[in-house]
């Protein structure tokens, strides 16, 4: 009971750290790399390995449980992204004027101001806590906490500016007007934090088999601000056509939305020096965002995506492991991020000839940010230089998710990175506590498009991050 009682009490303390924080954009997509300090130190390798990597190797793959003793972790990283996006200048010699792009059918455009504009916010905290109980027979009860998706923007320059009929007309020249921010209604991003509870049940199937099972819980936060100039596209004005009821489109602060999903996993000992494991973590089901329904496809609905890992863990001698995995996130499957930008041309709001509010945002084929699924491959190695010392390497690819054809929305959610290269340590001290630290560089990525509604013009997103965690076992 006591333990029950000061794992809650941890919880609440991270959960508070996290509300007060917001993790950036990570790293695959919206999800960090990996999980726990041991394996990101291995690009976040290690579903078929059997060492003790601590309990929150249980949010990875649930039958790993079964290998790690009665102990508490915590973990905190400071996550550093770098974003940015340019814009070229747009060739459209009427200034923003509609572009005819069939007989007699207009383009209403939106031109980005040209130039390069940073995003502000640079570092963030995120934590997590786990803790172990072992029962007899070679089961074991987890519990882990843990923030691993998320995405931040904050463009705040104040020499980003649009100029868009979205925005209205300048009485002065009759033309679209112009506004600050790159969508021209202010500062404008979006701050997406989200947190999951696992609680798991692990056992042993004899001596090379083990298997894991539980549900898991999921919190989000989200707020969006500076895209009010597509209130003239959302299923609500299609509906009632009165502006004034386009409420839950931005700068509502934060909404809170809460599901749930269940994780299973296997492990599976080939061999005294060849291991397997396979984990999958369902879609999570999520309350929609009523302050943002008319910003998500389907009414403010934004789950969690599932995703499917395997990995290959190898004794290629005794102090050296090394780990293969492979990671699939099913982004396509969740509209608010799946559906491409290009949905909204069938918008009944639009000159182009849609019939339909439900292309429009906030419809049942809502324009989302164009993501597609998302595999990475990745390859980690764990060396123990003795018995208190243990040193960590990796290196992980994956394909960023982002069309060329969505880079206008996706300033939002530049999710670009494609590789990661890590290190780790961990120092067992006398007492048998153990302190951990990874580090974490992606190298700088870019994808250039021409944009949706000024096909004169591309856009390039920017990115690169850092990433330095901690992390203590007693």
């Amino acid at each position: 009971m006591k333990s029950l009682k000061k794992f809650a009490i941890t919880t609440l303390v991270a959960a508070g750290t996290l509300a007060l924080s917001s993790p950036a954009l990570a790293t695959n997509g919206y999800f960090t790399h990996g999980v726990g300090t041991a394996s990101k130190g291995m690009a976040g390798t290690g579903i078929g390995s059997n060492a003790d990597m601590g309990t929150i190797m249980t949010a990875s793959n649930p039958a790993l449980g079964v290998f790690v003793d009665d102990s508490w972790e915590a973990g905190l990283s400071f996550f550093s992204p770098r974003r940015s996006y340019e814009a070229s200048d747009f060739l459209n010699s009427s200034q923003g004027a509609p572009i005819e792009v069939a007989p007699g059918v207009f383009l209403p455009t939106h031109s980005i101001a040209s130039g390069k504009v940073d995003s502000s916010s640079e570092w963030f905290p995120i934590p997590y806590v786990a803790k172990n109980w072992s029962m007899s027979s070679d089961r074991n009860i987890s519990l882990a906490f843990y923030g691993r998706g998320g995405m931040n923007t904050d463009w705040d320059d104040p020499n980003a500016s649009a100029t868009s009929f979205f925005c209205g007309v300048d009485p002065i020249t009759n033309g679209p007007a112009t506004g600050p921010g790159p969508f021209c209604a202010g500062v404008a991003g979006v701050d997406l934090s989200q947190a999951f509870i696992n609680v798991n049940y692990s056992a042993k199937l004899g001596d090379n088999f083990s298997f894991g099972i539980g549900p898991v819980i999921g919190l989000q936060m989200f707020e969006a601000k500076g895209v009010g100039t597509f209130a003239a596209v959302t299923r609500t004005l299609a509906t009632t056509g009165d502006i004034n009821q386009v409420t839950s489109l931005t700068d509502n602060g934060h909404d809170m939305s809460y599901g749930f999903g269940v994780a299973a996993g296997i492990w599976w000992g080939i061999s005294d020096n060849f291991s397997l494991g396979l984990s999958y973590q369902s879609k999570l089901s999520m309350d929609e965002f009523s302050d943002y329904s008319d910003l998500f496809a389907e009414g403010g609905a934004f789950d969690i995506p599932s995703s499917l890992k395997a990995g290959l863990s190898f004794m290629a001698s005794d102090t050296l492991r090394i780990n293969f995995d492979i990671e699939h996130t099913a982004y396509s499957d969740v509209d608010a991020v799946g559906n491409p930008m290009s949905n909204m041309f069938g918008c009944s709001m639009l000159p182009l000839g849609g019939t339909s509010p439900e292309p429009c945002l906030g419809g049942a084929q809502g324009a989302g940010f164009g993501w597609e699924d998302m595999t990475t491959y990745k390859i980690g190695f764990e060396w123990a230089s003795d018995e208190n010392n243990v040193w960590r390497f990796g290196y992980s690819y994956g394909e960023q998710p982002i069309q060329e054809a969505d880079v206008l929305f996706n300033i939002l959610a530049p999710g670009v990175m494609e590789q990661h290269i890590t290190f780790g340590w961990t120092r067992t001290r006398s007492n048998g506590h153990q302190f951990g630290m990874s580090l974490m560089y992606a190298p700088e990525k870019t994808i250039t498009g021409a944009s949706t509604f000024d096909p004169t013009q591309t856009i390039t997103l920017e990115m690169s991050q850092l990433e330095f965690e901690v992390a203590y076992r007693f």
